[in-house]
Formats: structure tokens, sequence, C-alpha cells
């Protein structure tokens, strides 16, 4: 089941679009290096502003076909996931620089303990398959992304997608991916991925293109996000804002295959965001960022690249806005086959995780797959010769076919109330919340389980002291 929010035509003529826009208003970059580089290759230069280039309809047709089609990442268990434009969906935490526990109203700056708590919690829900970096108050700004690599890695076996703070952080994280990795190559056990965002409108900034290339020549995969604020910093109309960020996000496609021919990179228009006029606050759940982000996939599809986004809230705690805005995005997602997702345990537009709703979204993301996965019509399924044996005698409960099937067809659930008024009050009357509070209560109350062994664990703290002390003095 496909959701298709844009016509064949309608593609092409954003595509179009976002091509006349490379080639007659051009792009800012903010790296004499790159800019060079993009010069040698064929791009325009502005006579009268020293950053701006334009980019020909050739190179970047000739950039985009470098581009893989898809590529394999890995989680620490060796466990592989194929990413395409046409695989499944993967879900992703978030970065934030808040944390709230529960229904409390009250938010907590986020610091070492807070994302320990929450990652431990991430690493034990299905539906969640990366984690990925935030802030943490204890360290200085420019070391946040390597040291919340570490703890990560230290506490879930899952995918690691740091978000890079400085160039710098990056090249520590590489040094340290190879301590974890015990001597294993990186190529074969791509367990993290990297990505930066253009800063909208059409600017790529130093530190973007210092990441990109600083870590050449590893082939690690690259999410290049584009986060156009409609009505802010693109145009107001959903057209005009999707075309801009086609044409941001292959502006940075074809700097990194320039950089780094063959470099596995993810098509991200699915960060864009919308400008309420009324409170002059930027909205990620409302019904056009789903659109934003259904119709982003369709672009990376029509491009055969990967895609990404995020399902996010607007809301401030746990409550049924933040469910119904989880919802709406989600199964946008899904149906749109989103390959990387953002946002899970997150509210108030990423500002703020929380481990219960990580708890609530992996119960979202798991109902969304099952409505996506539909169900399978052929003999076996249609059951004739069953109804006709069972028709009368009033029960199919006893029938092989019904243990053979169930499991397959029914999808169950340890968080959500499937029981009667009484059964449900005996058993204490708990509300979703409730049952999620309870279910974070469960983990952490265990033993925390390292993925790390000792050794490793002290190579990387000096690894980040060195790191630390290099930046910082």
């Amino acid at each position: 089941m496909i959701l298709n929010i844009l016509s064949d035509k309608e593609k092409l003529l954003i595509h179009q679009g976002a091509r006349q826009i490379l080639k007659e208003t051009g792009i800012r970059v903010r790296s004499r290096t790159i800019y060079d580089m993009l010069l040698s290759e064929g791009g325009e230069p502005d006579n009268t502003d020293s950053l701006r280039i334009y980019l020909p309809e050739k190179l970047i047709d000739d950039k985009l076909a470098l581009c893989p089609k898809q590529f394999s990442i890995r989680n620490r268990m060796g466990e592989e996931s194929l990413i395409s434009d046409k695989g499944r969906s993967l879900f992703y935490t978030s970065n934030a620089t808040q944390y709230v526990r529960g229904t409390s109203r009250n938010a907590v700056e986020m610091g070492i303990n807070e994302f320990i708590d929450f990652v431990r919690v991430a690493d034990k829900l299905e539906n969640i398959h990366g984690i990925v970096g935030t802030s943490l108050k204890e360290y200085p700004p420019n070391c946040r992304d390597f040291a919340g690599f570490r703890l990560a890695a230290q506490y879930s076996f899952k995918h690691l997608r740091p978000c890079i703070y400085t160039p710098s952080g990056a090249e520590a994280i590489i040094e340290m991916a190879d301590i974890i990795l015990d001597g294993k190559s990186l190529k074969d056990n791509m367990f993290f991925t990297l990505g930066y965002s253009v800063v909208s409108p059409l600017t790529w900034t130093e530190s973007a293109l210092e990441l990109f290339y600083r870590t050449r020549g590893y082939g690690i995969p690259l999410m290049i996000n584009s986060e156009p604020l409609a009505g802010g910093t693109s145009p107001v109309t959903l057209a005009g804002c999707l075309a801009m960020a086609d044409a941001e996000v292959l502006s940075g496609i074809v700097i990194n295959q320039i950089i780094e021919p063959g470099r596995p990179c993810i098509y991200n228009a699915g960060f864009a965001h919308v400008f309420d006029m009324q409170t002059t606050l930027v909205l990620t759940g409302s019904p056009e960022n789903a659109l934003l982000q259904a119709a982003g996939a369709e672009m990376a599809q029509f491009h055969g690249l990967p895609s990404a986004s995020w399902a996010l809230t607007d809301s401030s705690m746990l409550d049924s806005q933040a469910s119904v805005e989880k919802l709406l995005t989600a199964l946008a997602h899904i149906l749109s086959n989103v390959s990387l997702v953002w946002g899970m345990g997150n509210i108030e537009t990423s500002k703020t995780i929380s481990p219960e709703i990580a708890v609530i979204d992996d119960e979202i993301v798991g109902n969304c797959l099952r409505f996506k996965n539909r169900f399978r019509v052929d003999d076996e399924h249609l059951a004739l010769d069953l109804i006709k044996e069972k028709a009368f005698s009033g029960s199919f409960l006893e029938s092989m076919h019904t243990l053979e099937h169930f499991q397959e067809e029914i999808r169950y659930t340890a968080l959500l109330n499937r029981s009667n008024r009484g059964m449900w009050q005996k058993a204490g009357s708990m509300s979703l919340e409730e049952k999620a509070e309870q279910r974070v209560t469960e983990i952490l109350g265990k033993k925390p389980e390292y993925y790390l062994a000792g050794h490793q664990i002290e190579k990387l703290e000096s690894v980040e002291h060195k790191w630390k002390q290099k930046l910082n003095g």
C-alpha cells in the first residue's frame, strides 16, 4: 500500500523548477576549497557575489548518476539493513536539548544521566532502529557530538546517527569507530551514518562543507538535509517550498559526489517546516508537514534515491495531541516508503525527548506497519474449504487453520487495552500513559546492559579526553 501525493507530471515540474533554481539563482558556498572544486567541474561563478555559484544541468546529471541507488548499513549485532527508495522504513530517535518524564509539564536540560536513560529505553523497543545523538549539558558544545556517540555506543547495539556540531567532532567519531569495531572494517560494518543541513535558502556553510570534506574516503553514508520554512525561508506554497528543497538537496549531492565519487547519500527534503502566521512559531506536526514529508519521499524516489524525514509533534507533553500528530506523520511516512524516519520519543518540535513518548511511538509505528502490510488473498487465506466445513458448527477457533495463521493476521500488543472494562479495572485501570511509564520503569529498573568491553570504554574515554583538550585547550 503506497500513498501518492504527487502525480508524475507534478514531480517533473518540481524537479524542473529545482534545476532552474540551481542554474539561474545558484547556491552560496562558504568554502573556497569546495567553491573551486565546483568551478573545476563546470560550475559557473557569479560576477558580483564571490560565494555564489551556478550549477548547469549537465553537472547535476553527471554527479547525480554517481550517487548509489542503494547501500547497506548495520547495527552492532551485525544485522544488515538495505537502504533504498523501495526498502522498509527504519525509525530513529532524534536530537533534543530537553528531557521530560511521564506526563510532567516540566522539562529539564538534557544531561548525561537523562540521555543514558533514554538510550537504554530506546534500545529495548522493537520498532526503533537507530539512536540519534543529542546535546549534553556537561560538555562544551564542540564536544557534545563525540561524547554522545560514546555513550550511545556503550548503552545500545542499534545503528548510531550522531548529530555533528563541528567537523572535528566527526573526525573524533571516526577515530572512536575504529576502537568500537575492534579491528573490523568500517566499510563492511557501517554502524553509524552522518549528515548535515543546508541553511535555507540555498546556502552551504563552512561547517557543513568541512564535515563533508574531512570525512571523505570512508564511504560513510551522508544524509543531505534541507530544512526550508514554508512562509519564512521558502515560499509559503508547498510546491515552491519543495522545489527549493529539491534544489538544496541536489546541490549537496553534487558537492559530495565531487568530493568523494560514489559516496552514498540520503535525500532528505522531509525536514521541511511550516511557519504559523498566527503564532510566528515553527510547526512540525501539522497536516502540511505530513504532505511535505510524503512528497519529499516521492521526489527522492523520482531520483531513485533513499529518503529521510521526521515524524514529530508540536505538543509539549505526553498527551492526545502528541499521539494524534505522531500517528498522522508516522503513517504518512510508512505509506510513502520513507527510508529513515527521525523523531521517535520527540515532542515539542524536536526540542524535547521522553522515554514514555518513545514507548508510545514504538506502538504507533507497530500498528502503522501492520496497516501497510495489508493481508494476503489466495486460496489458503480465503479458506473456502474451511468455511464450507465449519460454517454451521459455530466456531473456527479449534481449527488447525486458525492455529497456523492467527499470529500473522492479528497484531498483539502489551501496551494498548484489549480487555473489557471489568478485566481492565482488575488490572489496575491503567491509561496508556501510565502503562508507558510502567514500561519505562521496568526497563530502567534492570541492570544496565553494556555493549562495549572495559578496555574499549577506557580507550574511548581517552580519545574523548584528547579531543576535548585539543578543541578547548
